[in-house]
């Protein structure tokens, strides 16, 4: 707790407004003006801009914490192909997918190789 406080020291709002914002900044993809209007609505008046701010300081720091606690990926996974049309042409979904149903990586593309 201690290194979390010295992390906010300095700002008018308290480290749990702030973490909370970015979480639901990131987690959520929503815009800065969606966090804000989320935050009004539980009686914290902050601006978007503020929120912009905490999350370009603070929001690698969340995202490598996330990413330590992300599940790895496991040794077995497969495949998926599907043909699509997008703007009247064919294209192909590649999704890779491991045993839990996770998904690794996504590629489309417009020429099947």
């Amino acid at each position: 707790m201690r290194q979390t406080s010295f992390l906010y020291k300095r700002y008018r709002f308290p480290g749990e407004i702030i973490t909370h914002a970015v979480w639901l900044y990131y987690r959520f993809l929503l815009s800065y003006r969606d966090v804000e209007g989320l935050l009004a609505e539980r009686g914290i008046a902050v601006t978007y801009e503020t929120i912009r701010r905490w999350c370009r300081k603070f929001g690698q720091t969340y995202a490598d914490g996330v990413r330590r606690r992300r599940s790895r990926p496991g040794d077995k996974w497969h495949l998926d192909e599907v043909q699509l049309k997008l703007n009247g042409r064919k294209h192909w979904l590649w999704r890779a997918v491991d045993q839990q149903g996770v998904v690794l990586d996504i590629l489309v593309q417009a020429r099947r190789n």
